[in-house]
């Protein structure tokens, strides 16, 4: 085919392109916490039926990452892909995986123009992705959507760009700056529309992540118990240099049924490893910190390695403070309550005064919302 762009169906406006990409990131947002290691992209093939456009194909990523969201939504258009444009949130890839090229089957199936949102920043693609679409004749525009597309993508871009997952820490504070009894002991701070909101991002997230103390203090489960989400638990994490985690714990008791990383140390004792292997727990080992407790960066690198890309803190305030005092926290999402807790409760950042978690330095709001008595400030690092 010669690199002369195909012509174009119907009428095609920004404010159509706009809808039509809104329509794919939404569809791409399904599979989040679903696709990794690959990004959860969303694709949709529009068609002018009578000079009216109609969705002809849409599609996010299969969960584990294959196939790919293109191919999906280009073989639900069958013969009415050709001609058409199709909208989709990353670059397709140009390369041989366990998959053959996306932008193959974009060619193949005859579409006759692509909007795609951002180029896919990683090395193997990174341009040529489009450069192939236009050699062949078709028309490409990039950059519509491109900025919730960033937002959809961060994990995806962090691992091929830092070779580390995006962090979310999220925490629940009280009225008076505060996380827990004393004890510690789990205190209910938010209530059930602001509980729904962080169920919804554990099931976008492939992974959290908590320090044992939370462990030992909540016995938590560390599940999405969203309606409806309920299939959707990421990966629990767990940092615990000694492997102290007590194998009666929820966590250990539930390894089998939801996967369970715990990370610790080097050195630790070999035979606790193997009784948490015993119980279908995954033991990881990263190098100790300055303090002793696992290094932050070598275990994000770690957990790259192995595929995830966006990682959520959940607790506790100990564990909070040290990613963000690391430097390695690329989003805070805060759920403000009405509830005191008193002034012998637990302060939601250990050691350190609550602005360092709600007016980071170099972070910029992206968005804020009440969900009922409560309040939600999210943040992104600049």
């Amino acid at each position: 085919m010669s690199g002369r762009p195909m012509p174009l169906r119907g009428v095609v406006s920004p404010r159509e392109d706009e809808l039509f990409m809104a329509e794919a990131l939404r569809v791409g947002k399904t599979g989040l916490g679903r696709t990794w290691p690959n990004p959860s992209v969303g694709a949709v093939v529009v068609q002018h039926v009578d000079g009216v456009p109609r969705i002809v194909g849409s599609a996010a990523t299969a969960p584990t990452g294959r196939p790919h969201a293109e191919p999906l939504a280009l073989a639900q258009a069958g013969a009415l892909a050709k001609g058409a444009t199709l909208y989709v949130t990353l670059e397709p890839c140009s390369h041989h995986g366990r998959t053959p090229p996306c932008a193959d089957a974009v060619i193949a199936s005859g579409v006759s123009r692509v909007v795609a949102a951002i180029e896919d920043p990683d090395h193997r693609v990174k341009g040529r992705g489009v450069a192939r679409l236009r050699a062949a004749g078709i028309w490409v525009t990039v950059g519509v959507g491109a900025e919730p597309a960033l937002f959809d993508h961060a994990g995806h871009i962090r691992r091929v760009t830092q070779g580390r997952p995006h962090v979310l820490v999220k925490m629940a504070v009280s009225a008076d700056g505060k996380a827990a009894h004393p004890g510690p002991k789990p205190a209910e701070v938010t209530g059930s529309e602001a509980r729904a909101r962080a169920h919804l991002m554990r099931a976008h997230a492939d992974a959290i992540l908590v320090g044992l103390g939370t462990v030992l203090a909540d016995d938590p489960m560390l599940t999405c118990r969203l309606e409806g989400y309920e299939d959707r638990s990421p990966v629990r994490l767990v940092l615990d240099s000694e492997l102290d985690i007590p194998l009666s714990s929820a966590l250990v008791r539930t390894a089998c049924d939801v996967p369970l990383w715990i990370i610790a140390a080097e050195d630790a004792p070999a035979d606790r490893a193997a009784l948490l292997n015993e119980k279908g727990v995954e033991v990881l080992r990263a190098p100790r910190a300055v303090d002793g407790r696992p290094n932050l960066a070598a275990v994000l690198k770690l957990l790259a390695l192995l595929g995830l890309t966006r990682v959520m803190v959940e607790g506790g305030p100990h564990t909070a403070a040290a990613f963000l005092e690391a430097g390695l926290v690329d989003e805070v999402a805060v759920f403000r309550s009405p509830v005191i807790l008193g002034p012998d409760a637990y302060d939601a950042l250990a050691g350190r005064p609550l602005d360092r978690l709600t007016a980071p330095v170099g972070f910029a709001e992206v968005e804020r919302a009440e969900l009922g008595a409560d309040h939600l400030v999210r943040l992104w690092r600049r």
